[in-house]
């Protein structure tokens, strides 16, 4: 906007910026955190707080809509163990004793149910002490949902409205990959994309060859074969020419990734090439090359070892593919549900049964009586909803019954006195005809960084902490004064 002006008057003299704000320059980060109320005047920082607003605002309107009501739960709770370490926050009143910032809302909202208030939501703010990443902070922002006499399906749902509505609304350059969404079993994701949150924007589908290769003479596959593994492989699109450079940093991903090695192979143009050529029959190859579609020009990756390390290695690489390839469309989204997820995860180190995803998720019913004959086979009736290869909510039918309650504490290895100490007033609450009630809680932070198209969600908080878990422009965590800690009966030791 250009005007003429008659008069000026310096309300207030500004020395000069230590960051360029009038464009979007390259900035050391932690510079940028310092000075973020600086950072924030550029125009792309305000765009996403603008955009981030107007999803909050989508979802709460929507949320209205459809019967919601919004309620405030504690921020100070109780310590619980819900699988991440808890922020403890000690009282001055009650010396000794602390309270914990919450993980979620999860038991709160769980006795908003028991209470009747059968359609809850929140924005809300959760806090977890875990090592830090590029799409996680130390606190981070939740749509948190639940409702009442309710099945899986309904859930899903619901919240498959609520972004099939909402990102044309705020977002229209993004284009919903497919509607309705796919559904996948747990075990089905993880075999054909390596991983429980594929990125489906394109194919690079893991390919089981285990029975091409069943009588191989290929020390390498009859090894893990023999092992009870698998031989699967994955199709590079017009990747055949890598030269011996590229197929060795392909190698060394695949090492750095859990694998013994790689082995590959071309497409059929002329005669198999590649590593795994000299080792492999005329008609094996002829039958990879088959049943994966392979072209001129593609390369056939194979990985040979147990299972979860095969799916795990071609997941890996076929990521690094989408990236160096650019096979995915930035602007599409193509979200999903995982459904059937096991219940609970043998902890090997600790000799005893994990949660899955957290001690309140609802067993699927047909699987009730295997608590003491095989907890392994248990599929619980969690979901969670994926989109671009990131995990954007996780949720559950939850349990409403405190005999399945009790069972599952058992399992897990949680003593009497820690259930009824951490969990008691769960317990009782089921007591009194709690409904059947599920919910989600899909993360805000993450969704509005893939609709901004940025890389970390750091970029779409207003004042986020560094990778370190710092604020480099507060300067905290810092040291308090000695008199504070003696008044909440805190002593440091070194």
């Amino acid at each position: 906007i250009e005007v003429i002006a008659r008069q000026v008057e310096v309300l207030n003299p500004s020395k000069p910026t230590p960051i360029i704000v009038s464009r979007d320059k390259d900035e050391n980060e932690d510079l940028r955190l310092k000075y973020r109320y600086l950072d924030l005047r550029r125009e792309r920082m305000t765009r996403n707080l603008i955009l981030r607003h107007r999803v909050v605002k989508f979802m709460r309107d929507y949320m209205d809509k459809n019967g919601f009501i919004e309620i405030e739960t504690p921020i100070l709770f109780k310590a619980t163990p819900e699988g991440a370490r808890d922020y403890l926050v000690p009282s001055r009143i009650h010396p000794g004793l602390f309270y914990a910032l919450p993980q979620s809302p999860q038991q709160l909202k769980q006795l908003l149910m028991v209470a009747g208030l059968d359609r809850y939501f929140q924005i809300a703010r959760c806090f977890r002490d875990e090592d830090l990443r590029g799409d996680r902070q130390p606190e981070f922002t939740q749509l948190d949902l639940e409702m009442s006499f309710v099945e899986r399906d309904d859930v899903l749902a619901m919240v498959e409205g609520l972004y099939t509505e909402m990102i044309p609304a705020v977002a229209p350059h993004k284009k919903l990959l497919s509607s309705p969404w796919p559904k996948f079993s747990h075990h089905e994701v993880v075999e054909r994309y390596g991983t429980d949150k594929p990125d489906l924007r394109f194919g690079m589908e893991l390919t089981d060859v285990s029975d091409i290769f069943a009588k191989s003479e290929f020390r390498v596959f009859q090894s893990a074969l023999a092992e009870k593994g698998v031989v699967k492989c994955i199709v590079a699109p017009g990747c055949a020419d890598y030269s011996r450079k590229e197929v060795d940093a392909l190698t060394d991903a695949a090492k750095s990734l859990g694998a013994k090695g790689l082995a590959t192979l071309t497409g059929p143009a002329e005669g198999p090439k590649g590593s795994a050529a000299k080792f492999v029959t005329p008609g094996e190859a002829k039958a990879v090359q088959s049943r994966v579609g392979a072209k001129e020009g593609d390369l056939i990756l194979f990985a040979a070892d147990a299972r979860a390390v095969v799916n795990k290695v071609l997941g890996g690489l076929r990521l690094l593919f989408r990236d160096k390839l650019n096979l995915a469309d930035k602007d599409v989204m193509a979200f999903a549900w995982i459904v059937d997820f096991p219940m609970f995860a043998w902890n090997e180190e600790e000799k005893r049964w994990d949660a899955e995803h957290h001690p309140f998720t609802m067993p699927q019913l047909a699987d009730l009586d295997k608590f003491d004959t095989d907890p392994g086979a248990i599929l619980s009736d969690a979901y969670d909803m994926v989109c671009n290869g990131y995990e954007l909510a996780s949720g559950s039918i939850r349990i409403h019954r405190s005999d399945i309650q009790l069972k599952v504490f058992q399992l897990l290895g949680i003593s009497g006195a820690d259930i009824e100490s951490k969990f008691g007033h769960m317990l009782e609450a089921f007591e009194y005809g709690a409904p059947p009630h599920g919910g989600m809680a899909p993360g805000i932070d993450r969704l509005v960084m893939l609709l901004a198209d940025e890389p970390n969600i750091r970029e779409v908080i207003a004042f986020p902490k560094n990778q370190n878990g710092r604020d480099v422009m507060a300067d905290a965590p810092s040291a308090v004064e000695p008199k504070q800690l003696k008044e909440l009966h805190i002593e440091i030791r070194e």
